[in-house]
């Protein structure tokens, strides 16, 4: 729970800095893991439990922009202070 709310906030103040705008409509692993800021065997987790919805044309996995941020915001959590 704690890494879902600092992996929201850690995404949060990345599209903030970036308008919530990547400029790309369909991203590659890399791009996906550099702006969430996770190791590929995060990412792997995320398409094996379902989280993170892809497209796989031949051997490259693609993940659509604004279908992270569907997910980012389906599992927003409003932490209590």
């Amino acid at each position: 729970m704690e890494f879902k709310v600092e992996l929201l906030e850690d995404i949060k103040e990345l599209l903030e800095n970036n308008n919530g705008r990547s400029g790309k409509k369909w991203l590659r692993s890399n791009e996906v893991r550099e702006l969430l800021d996770i190791s590929r065997g995060t990412l792997q987790n995320l398409r094996i439990n379902g989280t993170l919805p892809y497209t796989r044309i031949g051997g490259v996995l693609y993940y659509d922009h604004n279908e992270i941020i569907e997910v980012l915001e389906r599992n927003k959590v409003n932490p209590i202070f």
